[in-house]
């Protein structure tokens, strides 16, 4: 099997989900054979919003020849990871260079997991909602939006709330009686808006 292990491993983050590893190649009386490529050995050390440490499991990818760099998709956002990289022969894999540390920056939040409508009255709605099962970053707040929908499912004027991000419900005042409104819901990362999760829920008639 080789002798050596890549040297000078750097990782440039691209994006929160994308980094490019490069390295320098191993000198090639060391492969001690015919040289197949590099792999690249690649783990989530621990997400940077949650501290729970999970089962780690090891992804490798591998690139053929005399290749110096490789791109690594598919990354979780907000997430210290490790690499490191080995040379292949057609008899097995050299020594792994030293682990390297990379962390992806924050990305936007997955939609809030569920958002329930109880309590109707003739003016108020009561709101409750989950956070993001993957807030993929720090979460600043959550934003809702509503509008009527009257009887030939025309959409009324649209009203916009920011909610502070340690909130899970919200009483809704001053609605019209016997109403259907339609709401959407999606939360926020200092990177941006994640996906919406929308729900419909109407006003009683009378007490």
């Amino acid at each position: 099997v080789p002798m050596v292990a890549p040297g000078n491993v750097q990782v440039h983050v691209i994006n929160s989900t994308l980094a490019k590893v490069h390295w320098d190649p191993v000198p090639l009386k060391t492969v001690r054979g015919h040289l197949q490529g590099y792999k690249v050995y690649y783990w989530k050390v621990q997400s940077l919003s949650r501290r729970s440490r999970r089962h780690v499991e090891k992804k490798i990818l591998t690139f053929r020849g005399n290749k110096t760099f490789g791109m690594l998709p598919g990354l979780e956002p907000y997430s210290s990871y490790k690499l490191n990289v080995r040379v292949v022969n057609g008899k097995g894999e050299g020594p792994a260079s030293p682990d390297k540390v990379f962390k992806t920056p924050e990305g936007v939040p997955s939609s809030p997991s569920f958002l329930k409508i109880t309590n109707p009255t003739l003016d108020s709605l009561t709101l409750e909602w989950g956070s993001p099962t993957h807030p993929n970053g720090v979460l600043i707040s959550y934003t809702l939006k509503f509008q009527p929908i009257n009887n030939t499912h025309e959409l009324g004027p649209l009203v916009e709330i920011r909610i502070p991000a340690n909130e899970s419900s919200l009483i809704l005042k001053n609605l019209n009686y016997s109403t259907r409104y339609k709401f959407y819901f999606n939360a926020q990362t200092s990177v941006g808006s994640g996906s919406q999760i929308t729900e419909e829920a109407v006003t009683i008639m009378d007490e």
